[in-house]
Formats: structure tokens, sequence, C-alpha cells
């Protein structure tokens, strides 16, 4: 009989990349595990929020596959209370037509999401993006600690390489990997008008789905960010423009 906290591993090769699959469907759970082994990665699967919680103590998984229509807590209840600080990177599966468990599951900090039924191959490359967007390109080697440079602008410090934040009192802002990725395409165009298409393939990848409402939802989170105590910040650093996209008003300096 299977209890409410299953887990089941699924045997591969000893392979670094772990990835978590979760939903109530059987099926769907063995032949996206199935697929994914497949291709050279380790798998497991949880049937419900509380099997993934007790998947997430057991194991460190590079990647989160989490489905939102799940009985019991949902998928993003789930999302909501991870640390995102700590936790896995996390796709969301989403019934077609929902828009609203894409823009939520953004809001709640998802790295991408991708429509049910789910293309095994289309996973997979959503997959494979968000690992590599994970692990960021390899930086040149630096001659020396003081050759490292970071994106100055208004009193804030963007470090690409930790992928930090720092007020201007220093203190380190969270940014979930999505808002990190938009940032950095705003600050190295600063003072240009950016297009959603623009920053949808900039900050999410080209073959990214374009849905422009995921960029404004982004936009929303990352001003919220960027406020400072005294009230300044957000809406005056990232400024809309009317009927073409954003713009990014601070100078910046790569120092």
């Amino acid at each position: 009989m299977q209890t409410a906290a299953l887990l089941d591993p699924i045997e591969t090769m000893d392979l670094e990349t772990r990835l978590l699959i979760v939903d109530d469907d059987p099926g769907i759970r063995e032949l996206t595990a199935g697929f994914l082994a497949a291709h050279g990665y380790m798998v497991d699967v949880a049937q419900d929020a509380v099997a993934m919680r007790v998947a997430l103590t057991r194991h460190h998984y590079a990647l989160v596959v989490l489905d939102v229509m799940m009985p019991g807590e949902d998928g993003l209840s789930v999302l909501r209370s991870l640390d995102r600080a700590t936790a896995p990177p996390v796709i969301i599966l989403s019934v077609i037509g929902e828009e609203v468990d894409r823009i939520v599951g953004l809001e709640m900090g998802a790295d991408d999401y991708i429509a049910k039924p789910a293309n095994p191959r289309e996973l997979l490359a959503r997959i494979r993006s968000v690992l590599r967007r994970q692990q960021g390109r390899p930086a040149p080697a630096e001659p020396a600690a003081t050759a490292r440079s970071y994106l100055r602008f208004a009193g804030w410090r963007l470090d690409p390489l930790a992928r930090q934040l720092f007020d201007p009192d220093e203190v380190v802002i969270n940014l979930s990997d999505g808002e990190f990725r938009l940032l950095i395409t705003l600050a190295e165009h600063p003072r240009r008008v950016l297009t959603r298409d623009f920053l949808l393939d900039h900050s999410r990848g080209a073959n990214s789905e374009h849905f422009d409402r995921a960029i404004d939802v982004q936009i929303s989170r990352l001003r919220r960010k960027l406020q400072r105590s005294d009230g300044r910040g957000g809406d005056d650093l990232v400024r809309t423009v009317r009927n073409e996209g954003y713009m990014f008003t601070a100078d910046v300096e790569r120092r």
C-alpha cells in the first residue's frame, strides 16, 4: 500500500545531476522519469507535497519539476514555502490555458514553466536550459583578485560572478534566477528602451515561450527588490515606456 509520503527512487547510473519529479499521476511520473534517466540524469519521483519534502531532506537536487494541480497541498503552495536562497531551481507544470498558474508561479520564484501535457523532449530542453543558466558560463581567469568587476548603479552593486546584489547599505538582496538574469539584461543596456521580446530572449533564452505577462511580473518583483528604505529605487530605476517596453534609467559602471 502506498503512503502519502511515498518516494520512488529511479535507480540509474551514479551521476551528479539529480532531478526530482513531483506529480500525482503515477503514469506521468514514471514516463517522465524514465525518459530523463535515459538521457543521463539520476531521477527521483514524489507523488505529493509531503513526499517532495521528504525527498528534499534526503538528497540535494539540481532541479525540481513540480506539478501545479495535486490533491492536498498544491504545487503553488509548495513553491511558496520554499526558501529560494537554498532551494533548487523549479520548473512548474500547469494545465494548458491556466495562465494564472504561470503568472503566480513566476511571482513565487519559479525558474520556468511548461504547459501540460508536457512533451518530454521540450521538458528536457527546458531542464537543460535552466541548469545551464544555474551553472553560468565559465568566467575567464582573473589575473588578480582585484581584477573582479561589478556593475554599479545608483549606489547598488551587482556581482555577476557570485550572482549577488548588494543594496546601498551593502545588504545582500536575494534574487531568484529569473530576477538576476533580468537585472543583468537591464543593467547591461542602460538608458535604452528594451521591448518585452528583447527581455524575454535575453533573460529567459531564445527558446523560451513568448509570454509578455511573464516579463511584467518579473519587472514588478524586481522593482520591489530594488526599493530602498527611503522609498526611492524600484519604479525610478526601471521605467515603463508605454506601448514599447522598459528602460533602466541609471548610469551603470563596470568596476
